[in-house]
């Protein structure tokens, strides 16, 4: 089945996932376990839970906490427990109702209880809707790095109301545009306008169809990447290969770590990553001068990031050894020849030295 077709986006629909539930999970399961965190679940948990009941699920709840320290194997550990109390069996199903941290705990919870059970993925969040709802991919974080524990693990189904975004405080909504961002750098400078368009006027956001619009090509886009790459074969270096959606994640996985995952929001990790990974482009002589700078333009346009005034670039290249991109001891680079063409390199084409190097003028850059 086409991933696209798993897929609900809409407004003001929340109240209708019990039947969407019911629809992917089938008669089988009686029970439906959530996973959300209390600041979520305090503004939407009701209405799913009585939308679950009114189709004939019973329903538990397990509550984590709110951040990315929170996504550990010891927050799973709870997790599970609570499953295992509430008897969930493995014709029964869990949903994550909330962001990125949610999602991604959630999934590893369903993947891993009792080798697996069906999964459903409510994204809160704008990051959450557009990238790691989408693709199967669920971990948690280490002492060792981020997302190193985790397992492939498809949802049954992703469901989406875009009216919870009017919820989310800046921060995040900036994040889940950094995201778009990538994808639009990804897929070419069409969806690059439409993605500025779309956050240059932020009075309009949320009262017309452009962004539940702009939210369904994103989600798009990412499906028909991973359609054809769903586990991410290490072999492929190939410009569609799934590694590609990585583009921007290798600074920002190191920024998140070198932080100790409390300063940035993920996307707004991502899009320092960006702009990194274009000025490295830019260094190797692959991608014009002018695109790094319409992609400056782009992401200026949907908010501000955090300072990186006080971020040592020693400390965040020490990071980049811990990225889960490595393969044979080698770090994979997803690079631009330009918009929309993007390029897988290995630790052989961009030396330590320019890596660092690059890292230092671009941190000085931001100051």
């Amino acid at each position: 089945m086409d991933l696209f077709e798993t897929i609900e986006i809409g407004q003001g629909n929340l109240d209708s996932v019990g039947a969407f539930a019911r629809q992917r999970f089938g008669g089988q399961a009686k029970r439906a376990f959530l996973v959300s965190n209390r600041k979520v679940f305090g503004l939407y948990g009701r209405t799913v839970e009585a939308s679950l009941q009114k189709v004939g699920f019973s329903t538990a709840t397990a509550l984590i906490g709110d951040g990315e320290r929170f996504k550990t194997l010891a927050s799973t550990e709870k997790v599970l427990a609570a499953m295992a109390a509430a008897r969930i069996e493995r014709t029964d199903a869990l949903l994550s109702l909330g962001g990125g941290v949610v999602g991604d705990l959630g999934g590893f919870a369903a993947a891993t209880y009792l080798r697996g059970i069906k999964h459903i993925q409510l994204p809160t969040t704008l990051l959450a809707m557009i990238d790691s709802s989408v693709g199967g991919k669920t971990g948690v974080n280490a002492s060792f790095g981020k997302n190193t524990i985790g397992a492939f693990h498809p949802a049954t189904g992703v469901f989406a109301d875009v009216e919870c975004l009017r919820t989310l405080p800046e921060r995040e909504i900036v994040a889940g545009a950094c995201e778009m961002v990538k994808h639009a750098a990804l897929g070419g400078k069409s969806l690059l306008k439409r993605t500025k368009a779309c956050f240059s006027d932020r009075t309009s956001l949320f009262s017309s169809e452009k962004l539940a619009a702009l939210v369904r090509e994103n989600i798009a886009f990412k499906a028909k990447i991973v359609d054809q790459d769903p586990f991410e074969d290490v072999k492929r270096t190939d410009g569609r290969s799934r590694k590609i959606l990585n583009f921007g994640h290798t600074l920002a996985h190191a920024l998140e770590k070198a932080t100790d995952y409390r300063y940035f929001r993920h996307g707004e990790a991502v899009g320092y990553g960006i702009l990194y990974a274009a000025e490295l482009s830019k260094k190797l002589a692959i991608c014009d001068k002018q695109d790094v700078e319409l992609l400056y333009d782009v992401l200026h346009s949907v908010g501000v990031l955090p300072s990186l005034a006080d971020i040592e670039p020693q400390k965040v290249f020490e990071a980049f050894q811990f990225d889960k991109k490595n393969i044979s001891g080698s770090l994979q680079w997803i690079l631009l020849r330009g918009i929309g063409r993007p390029v897988v390199f290995s630790g052989d084409h961009v030396s330590p030295k320019t890596a660092l190097s690059t890292l230092e003028a671009f941190l000085k850059l931001q100051k």
